[in-house]
């Protein structure tokens, strides 16, 4: 499923770069292992490395997994003790749980705190109170006062709610001018992890949690929106993971969930148009333009979808260079090639 040469993977797997996860695997002739590109095990020689395109290709051919790297395992799979602190805090946003708490849980202390500075880029301790300023924000907005919302949320003290509010959102609680939020949540899928936000309307982004601009793109939602984001919950953000999750496992070709994604006009029509392209085909940046009326706006096209911040569900990745060369992909080259693979290996097994 990948156009890489010999060498191209093989210099890969000596960079242990992750961004080639789930488009190859290495075999290694004489360990009978095969591992992510990833792997931080020895590289092997050359003449000892056979790639195949899945796992489960290796394992036809007679390989074992890596104990090292668990090629069989998703990539940055959210372990299951964090699942479950994760679902009793989003049940109850004004649960606290200290170290006192996980001990009573068996789980190591430090170790869900370098689990959440890893792959949510704060502490354990920060994102339980964003999840409880969430609830206040929304109690609040729902006509309550600052001071129940506040107590409501676990905080004893007033001032220290009214800090902890304004260091976030800008304003005191007390201000009539709020701004809104936007919730956000990690999942996992074959090819990386992704972060999905949603807003009052829908889903306004999804994207891979490695994607260069994902930090930019944050800040310009927030801009436009006038928001916020805060982890929590909605059912917008299942919706659209449990959707994701069908695609992948090819049980779907079409997405349901609202999406709320402000952009200019002419940006609102190319996405229009990207979303009409079947499941399975692709379209050049040219034939885009002129369905658009205008045979030379091809540069403002391809700008138009860099600019798309919903990807799969918005098709970004169906756009091609005339010459059927892959041009851009926010996601990286090698998930678009393997999204447009998979699309065309799932439209020929059910033809």
């Amino acid at each position: 499923m990948s156009n890489l040469t010999f060498q191209e993977k093989y210099n890969a797997i000596g960079k242990k770069n992750s961004s080639f996860e789930g488009i190859f695997i290495t075999a290694v002739k004489t360990t009978g292992i095969f591992c992510r590109p990833s792997c931080t095990a020895r590289k092997p020689k050359p003449e000892n490395v056979v790639f195949y395109h899945s796992a489960l290709e290796a394992l036809q051919n007679g390989y074992r997994p890596c104990k090292v790297c668990k090629p069989m395992e998703k990539q940055n799979e959210t372990p299951d003790y964090v699942k479950h602190v994760i679902k009793d805090l989003h049940e109850n946003p004004n649960l606290r749980i200290k170290d006192y708490n996980l001990k009573q849980r068996n789980i190591e202390p430090s170790q869900i705190r370098r689990w959440f500075k890893k792959y949510h880029g704060m502490t354990f301790h920060a994102y339980q109170r964003l999840l409880r300023i969430n609830a206040a924000f929304n109690s609040i907005n729902a006509g309550s006062t600052v001071t129940h919302s506040a107590m409501d949320s676990g905080y004893e003290s007033l001032s220290a709610f009214n800090e902890c509010y304004r260091s976030i959102f800008g304003v005191p609680p007390t201000s009539g001018k709020q701004k809104s939020v936007l919730n956000i949540a990690r999942f996992t899928t074959p090819i990386g992890p992704m972060f999905v936000c949603a807003s009052h309307q829908g889903i306004c982004l999804l994207e891979f949690t490695d994607r260069r601009m994902l930090e930019t793109e944050f800040k310009d939602l927030c801009k436009r929106l006038d928001a916020v984001i805060l982890p929590g919950t909605s059912p917008y953000l299942d919706q659209a993971q449990a959707e994701i999750q069908e695609y992948f496992a090819g049980q779907r070709q079409k997405f349901t969930v609202p999406l709320h994604s402000p952009g200019t006009q002419f940006q609102q029509l190319v996405w229009k148009m990207l979303v009409a392209i079947p499941y399975g085909e692709t379209r050049s940046y040219k034939q885009q333009a002129i369905a658009l009326g205008n045979a030379k706006a091809i540069r403002a096209v391809g700008s138009a979808n860099g600019r798309n911040r919903i990807g799969i569900i918005i098709p970004c990745h169906r756009v091609i260079s005339a010459d059927g060369g892959l041009a851009g992909y926010g996601g990286g080259l090698y998930r678009k090639k393997w999204l447009l693979d998979f699309e065309k290996a799932n439209v020929t097994a059910r033809a």
